[in-house]
C-alpha cells in the first residue's frame, strides 16, 4: 500500500484533519496548514541564496519536525541535509532516507551515545556537537563498538550563553582530542549565535554577529596552527544568515523559520527597515481555527487556544485583517476582539503563530494547500522526539 492509499483510508475529524481534494473551507479545526505556493518559493529563494553565496545550507529540521518537508528543501532549495536538536530527532530523518544529519546540540547519556553511534548504519553521514573534552573518549567506545564514525564540531559559545567553549584555547585541545580518537572524525565548528536572532534591529544583530565572527575566525586560525583543518564551520539562521555568508569564514548555514516564518521573526527588520515578512519572506505555516461563539457581540471565540500553539513568543497575528485581533487564549479558547461584529460562527481564520517551532510539535499533520484545495497531507514525523 503506497502512502496515498493508507492517509486515504485514515478518517478526518479523527485521525487526520482532512482529505487530499477537499476544500480549505472543510479543513477540521484547529489545525497546521501550508500555503505550498508561499513554501516552495521561500525554499527555493534560500537555496538561490546559498548557492550564490557559496555556501551549504543545512536546513533546521527542529523548526518543522518533518520529513516531508526536508525533503523538499532538499529536492527545491538544494539544501545539504539537516540539523536537528536530539538523537531521536535525528533518527527520525536518518530513517526517513535523509544522509547528511548534524545533531547540532551535546549528546552525554549512554544510552543516547549509543544510539547515535548506530545512525550511520542507515547510511547518514552523522556529526555531533562537542563542548567537553571528556565527552570525547565517550562518543569514540561507542563508534568503536558498532563500527561507524561520528564526525565532531566542536562548539563554540559565540554569545547566545549556552552550550560551547568561548576560548580559542579550549577550542584546540577538543579538537585535538576528536582527531586522535578512534571512530571520530574532526570536521569543524559548530558557531551559531542564538540570542541575537529575533533581535528587530538590523544593526543590533549586526553588532552581534561582528563580534562572534571576530572569535570564530580567531578559533579557526588557531586549530590551522596545529594542523587542523575546518571542513566545515556552521551556524547562521533567519534573523543573520546574510551575516555569515559574508564572513569569509562561515560555510554552511542553518536556517529553519525562513521557510514557514512566524509572528516574532516577521517583526525584526531587514537593513532597509522593512519587516522580513513584507519581502524577504512569506508566511506559509497557519494556524487554522474557526469562530464557534460570538455571544458577545465585540468579541468572538475561537477554537485555538493554548493546547494549539505556543505563545512563548507572543499571541498569534490573524493573517490578512486588520478588523479583528487575537488578544488572549486559555486552553480550548483563542479570544478576538471583534470591535464592529463581522466575524461570523463557524468562519475560518488563518492564523501566524507567535513561535513556529514549538507550536509544530503539538500537532500530527500539515495540511498542504493550493489554490483553496488540500492537495497534501504530511505527517510531523519527529513531533514528541524530544529525547
Amino acid at each position: 500500500m503506497t502512502k496515498h492509499e493508507k492517509i486515504a483510508e485514515l478518517e478526518v475529524g479523527y485521525d487526520v484533519p482532512a482529505a487530499i481534494g477537499m476544500d480549505e473551507s472543510e479543513i477540521q479545526t484547529p489545525c497546521l496548514i501550508l500555503d505550498l505556493d508561499a513554501l516552495e518559493r521561500n525554499v527555493k529563494k534560500m537555496g538561490d541564496y546559498a548557492r550564490a553565496h557559496g555556501m551549504r545550507h543545512r536546513a533546521h529540521g527542529k523548526m518543522h519536525k518533518s520529513v516531508d518537508v526536508m525533503k523538499l528543501q532538499e529536492r527545491l532549495g538544494g539544501a545539504i541535509g539537516v540539523c536537528c536538536q536530539k538523537v531521536s530527532e535525528a533518527e527520525v530523518f536518518a530513517r526517513g532516507g535523509i544522509k547528511d544529519i548534524l545533531v547540532s546540540n551535546q549528546v552525554r547519556d549512554p544510552a543516547k551515545i549509543d544510539r547515535l553511534a548506530r545512525l550511520p548504519k542507515y547510511g547518514a553521514r552523522i556529526i555531533v556537537c562537542v563542548d567537553d573534552i571528556d565527552n570525547v573518549a565517550d562518543l569514540s567506545a561507542a563508534a568503536g563498538k558498532h563500527g561507524t564514525t561520528i564526525e565532531c564540531f566542536v562548539e563554540i559559545d559565540c554569545g547566545a550563553g549556552r552550550c560551547g567553549v568561548t576560548t580559542k584555547e579550549d577550542v584546540v585541545a577538543i579538537a585535538k582530542a576528536i582527531d586522535a580518537a578512534p571512530g571520530l572524525k574532526f570536521t569543524g565548528i559548530q558557531a551559531y549565535q542564538g540570542a541575537m536572532q529575533h533581535m528587530d534591529s538590523y544593526e543590533d544583530r549586526k553588532a552581534k554577529l561582528d563580534a562572534a565572527i571576530a572569535q570564530v575566525k580567531e578559533a579557526v586560525a588557531a586549530l590551522k596552527a596545529e594542523g587542523l583543518e575546518s571542513e566545515l564551520v556552521s551556524g547562521g539562521g533567519t534573523g543573520s544568515y546574510y551575516f555569515e555568508s559574508g564572513s569569509g569564514v562561515y560555510n554552511e548555514l542553518q536556517c529553519g523559520s525562513y521557510a514557514f516564518m512566524d509572528a516574532d521573526y516577521g517583526r525584526i527588520r531587514d537593513k532597509d527597515g522593512r519587516r522580513i515578512d513584507q519581502g524577504e519572506w512569506e508566511n506559509a505555516l497557519f494556524l487554522l481555527t474557526s469562530v464557534m461563539s460570538h455571544a458577545k457581540p465585540d468579541k468572538a471565540i475561537c477554537d485555538a487556544g493554548l493546547k494549539a500553539q505556543s505563545v512563548d513568543s507572543g499571541l498569534p497575528v490573524v493573517f490578512g485583517r486588520d478588523d479583528v485581533e487575537y488578544i488572549k487564549c486559555s486552553d480550548e479558547h483563542g479570544v478576538i476582539s471583534d470591535p464592529k461584529g463581522v466575524l461570523k460562527i463557524n468562519e475560518k481564520l488563518r492564523l501566524v503563530p507567535g513561535h513556529c517551532d514549538p507550536t509544530c510539535n503539538v500537532h500530527d499533520w500539515y495540511v498542504g494547500v493550493r489554490g483553496g484545495k488540500v492537495e497534501t497531507l504530511w505527517p510531523v514525523s519527529a513531533r514528541g522526539k524530544a529525547y
